[in-house]
């Protein structure tokens, strides 16, 4: 029994060690960070680093937290920031957001953003390279407003990354009851009976990169897209409803080749909703309907438009009929 004893309190001493080394590293490594960027001459301010969690997990959490990038012109600003992790594998990290409103600016404005039981999880791969094997972002309903009002809103936030094989990633993003503010819905010139909120808005996508996304992702290199397979992407809104699906290679400079699939429900009220806010100017209406509907007639619904077009070099084009130019799809 006393040897027993003896056994059970050199593991607990030995836990206790681990414990303690393990939530100082992890205070360091954050404190190391924030030194780091205030060097690349970003503004990284916090008014105290706290530690907790003992003895099951590590616990950090980041008081009046301020981050600057001004050669970005990005900014955000937040009261607080929780991070845990297990004690037994630091690779499995939750960041929760604080519910109070969280301050962001970019060189289009500034903008807060305000998110219920919002939580980031990662998942790494035990090793030096600390491969990410998933990520996942999920909020309960949360909402963007600038100065003059809300912007966005929706009931909840689902953004999951999930790894199935090497370079390869799973890509979910989803919200419910998704609705524009106020400003955006003036924009667009909608009337007062337009519906408030979409139906459906979600992306489901498959992404192959040129390599995993692991720790020098943030430090030297960002793994680039090679192959994009979007299995849909999809937004209902009132009576408009459009669906997106592709079959994408992406060479090194960016530029993509394969076939992007639409299907578009009333697209007249697009091309209503495209004229009224600016987007497509009104002597380019008239061209634009008439390709449009003749495109829709061939699929067999005057007021569906199903159509697949080819992407040639970053060029999207309906047969040798050239469209729009895509951007270079590059990470920087």
């Amino acid at each position: 029994m006393r040897k027993l004893t003896g056994i059970v309190i050199v593991m607990a001493l030995i836990w206790v060690g681990w414990w303690v080394i393990a939530s100082n590293s992890l205070r360091g490594g954050i404190a190391a960070w924030l030194d780091a960027r205030v060097s690349e001459g970003w503004q990284a301010d916090v008014t105290a680093i706290e530690a907790g969690g003992f003895p099951l997990s590590l616990q950090t959490g980041l008081v009046d937290l301020a981050l600057a990038d001004p050669e970005a012109g990005l900014a955000i600003q937040t009261e607080r920031l929780d991070i845990a992790a297990p004690a037994w594998w630091p690779g499995d990290v939750t960041v929760t957001l604080n519910d109070r409103p969280i301050l962001l600016a970019s060189p289009l404005g500034r903008n807060t953003l305000t998110m219920q039981n919002s939580v980031i999880e990662m998942n790494l791969h035990p090793g030096s390279a600390l491969e990410l094997e998933a990520l996942g972002w999920t909020s309960g309903p949360w909402a963007l407003a600038d100065p003059g009002g809300p912007l966005i809103a929706a009931d909840d936030l689902t953004l999951t990354m999930t790894q199935t094989d090497g370079p390869t990633y799973d890509l979910v993003a989803r919200a419910t009851s998704f609705e524009p503010g106020d400003g955006p819905r003036r924009a667009l010139r909608l009337p007062d009976g337009f519906a408030r909120r979409f139906d459906s808005l979600q992306v489901m996508a498959a992404v192959t990169f040129d390599t995993p996304w692991d720790r020098t992702a943030l430090d030297t290199r960002r793994p680039q897209p090679r192959q994009i397979t979007l299995h849909r992407a999809e937004a209902k809104w009132g009576d408009l409803q459009l669906n997106f699906a592709a079959d994408l290679k992406v060479d090194t400079a960016g530029l993509a080749n394969g076939t992007l699939s639409l299907q578009a429900q009333n697209w007249r009220s697009m091309l209503d909703l495209a004229e009224t806010s600016g987007a497509l100017p009104r002597g380019v209406r008239g061209q634009a309907e008439g390709i449009l509907q003749a495109l829709a007639g061939a699929s067999g619904n005057a007021e569906t438009l199903d159509v697949t077009l080819a992407v040639k070099n970053g060029v999207l084009a309906l047969g040798f009929i050239p469209i729009a130019r895509l951007p270079p799809l590059v990470l920087r």
